[in-house]
């Protein structure tokens, strides 16, 4: 873990780098309402362990997210329910992250060839399997909470096989070519050592 001190720094060096990568770099003061959004999407959030972690990780997946997402309230509030739902479910959000960039290519309204919905891509069925019709697949944190919650199921099930239990959640059990891209997606995109 690192220092409060260490913490505080790599989350201004982000910042910074977010600031320059977002074309900012010319204002000597970083855009306040960008700021309001960090400081709100750090301080809402239940799942980090504390600010500084919070600060470091929304500025880091911001910048990577950014082309999917440009604006830049919306992607916080995803980033920031991403780690809230994947931690709840005791994943890793920057899987969850490769996941969805897997599935749905972050567009909240996709629809599979098969019926599978939002950014995790899950089946309708489910609603009916767990006595919630009603629920709406393409609200976010209905589906991020599914999607999460039934890659723990397959990844317990799987006792911490990888990539058996993306392939159980992508209904392709046998075959490696989809987890081996999610995890491809992972290493190259989503993976952070701080």
């Amino acid at each position: 873990m690192l220092h409060t001190g260490a913490r505080m720094a790599r989350a201004l060096v982000l910042f910074s780098l977010l600031l320059a990568a977002s074309g900012s770099q010319a204002t000597p003061h970083p855009d306040p309402e960008l700021l309001a959004e960090l400081r709100n999407a750090v301080s809402g959030s239940d799942s980090f362990v504390d600010q500084y972690d919070a600060q470091v990780w929304l500025v880091d997946m911001s910048a990577r997210l950014e082309r999917y997402i440009p604006n830049d309230k919306k992607r916080l509030e995803f980033l920031t329910l991403v780690h809230r739902e994947a931690s709840r479910a005791g994943l890793s959000p920057e899987l969850v992250l490769s996941v969805i960039q897997v599935e749905s290519a972050f567009d909240r309204f996709a629809v599979s060839r098969v019926g599978a919905q939002g950014y995790m891509q899950i089946m309708p069925f489910w609603k009916k399997e767990i006595g919630r019709g009603d629920d709406n697949l393409m609200h976010a944190q209905t589906n991020l909470r599914y999607g999460c919650t039934i890659l723990k199921h397959y990844l317990d099930r799987e006792k911490g096989d990888w990539i058996r239990a993306l392939a159980r959640y992508n209904g392709s059990l046998g075959r490696t070519k989809y987890p081996e891209k999610v995890l491809l997606t992972w290493e190259r995109h989503w993976f952070v050592n701080y």
